[in-house]
């Protein structure tokens, strides 16, 4: 089975928690005052790819990335 591990940028994240909304995977979590969106899992398998895209997809900041363990190719 596929592993893919999720890139996050938190430093360059907005905190507008469109991927929480959308994936179970991203909570919102309090840094230096401020809400930024936080993978819980930082690596995940085939059946929670799609879901984690869609994620990746609404960030308006582009700073969440999946990247095919094996093949080291960017998915999103």
């Amino acid at each position: 089975m596929t592993k893919y591990k999720i890139k996050h940028d938190i430093g360059e994240c907005i905190g507008c928690a469109a991927c929480a909304a959308i994936s179970d995977n991203w909570e919102m979590v309090e840094i230096n005052g401020e809400e930024k969106a936080k993978p819980k899992k930082g690596e995940i398998d085939e059946s929670e790819l799609e879901d984690n895209k869609e994620a990746a997809e609404s960030c308006p900041v582009e700073v969440i990335h999946i990247v095919d363990t094996e093949t080291k190719k960017k998915i999103i």
